[in-house]
């Protein structure tokens, strides 16, 4: 009997691990990396290792950024005027670059917002509409 319920607790462990790794599209998470670095930054100036430190956290794990990822979006919301950056030294002596959200970068999250909402109710909707709760 022992065997048998190491056997089904392993089995509900699988499937447990299989749910928090859920698959997210590239489509996704590129759609998502705006509005996310933007969203981050309104909590301070921020380093490029501790916002994806930061979207981990916040996705529970879900999301798993590489700096690969992050830094032509930083690059690119830059190029924008939607945040700044400035060089300074980490807590070691380190050269770190640092960015913060501009006042263009606050009016962009804040419609960026309002997409997310509409794109949020729309599919609640739809599957409230066909899917048993």
């Amino acid at each position: 009997m022992g065997k048998r319920l190491t056997s089904q607790l392993t089995y509900i462990e699988v499937r447990c691990i299989r749910l928090l790794r859920m698959d997210l599209s590239k489509d996704l998470v590129a759609a998502s990396s705006t509005p996310l670095v933007l969203a981050i930054l309104t909590e301070g100036e921020s380093y490029g290792y501790a916002i994806i430190r930061r979207v981990a956290e916040l996705s529970g794990g879900h999301l798993q950024w590489t700096d690969g990822m992050l830094y032509p979006v930083l690059h690119r919301l830059e190029r924008q005027g939607l945040v700044a950056a400035k060089w300074g030294k980490s807590e070691t002596g380190r050269r770190r670059k640092y960015y913060r959200l501009t006042r263009e970068g606050r009016a962009q999250l804040a419609a960026e917002r309002q997409r997310w909402k509409v794109v949020d109710q729309t599919l609640h909707a739809i599957w409230m509409k066909t899917s048993p709760a």
